[in-house]
């Protein structure tokens, strides 16, 4: 039924939930495990400069070692994971907005689903699911799990 499964990740508490859904998942289906780190280009500072800001939109993060570091460690994490468990894992670095990136990546690579994580919030936004997984839930022609990690109250 699946044979190959995102995992966008950011590396935070957040994303390992949804992390620990999406290894299991590519276990019990013997899928490939996609881990994919969007380098979100809204949030990269405007004192960059607009080739800079290209160049990152265009993949090269070497002028970025804390970025490349930080993307690294996350979808590395996921690899470790499914690697233990005999998966076969596919690390992504991409630049550009989350979900539309995400989206992109699961149809160009016929991915099957998408796990991801939502961040649970107070009062009325408690509700409201993660502006990303929200949009990639809009975006995305396949099925997206949203893996809710609101603490007990």
């Amino acid at each position: 039924m699946y044979e190959k499964i995102l995992i966008p990740t950011d590396g935070s508490t957040v994303a390992q939930n949804a992390v620990s859904h999406a290894v299991d998942l590519a276990d019990r289906y013997d899928a490939e495990l996609h881990a994919l780190y969007v380098v979100d280009i809204s949030a990269i500072d405007v004192s960059l400069g607009t080739e800079q800001v290209q160049r990152i939109k265009d993949g090269h993060f070497d002028e970025m070692p804390e970025l490349q570091a930080r993307a690294r460690e996350a979808t590395e994490a996921v690899a470790e994971q499914g690697e233990e468990l005999g998966l076969e894992v596919v690390e992504s670095i991409v630049a550009g907005r989350p979900h539309a990136e995400i989206a992109r990546y699961a149809e160009e690579h016929d991915v099957d689903m998408i796990v991801m994580g939502s961040a649970g919030r107070g009062g009325v936004r408690r509700a409201l699911l993660g502006s990303v997984a929200e949009r990639t839930l809009r975006t995305a022609t396949i099925p997206v799990l949203v893996v809710d990690i609101r603490e007990e109250d």
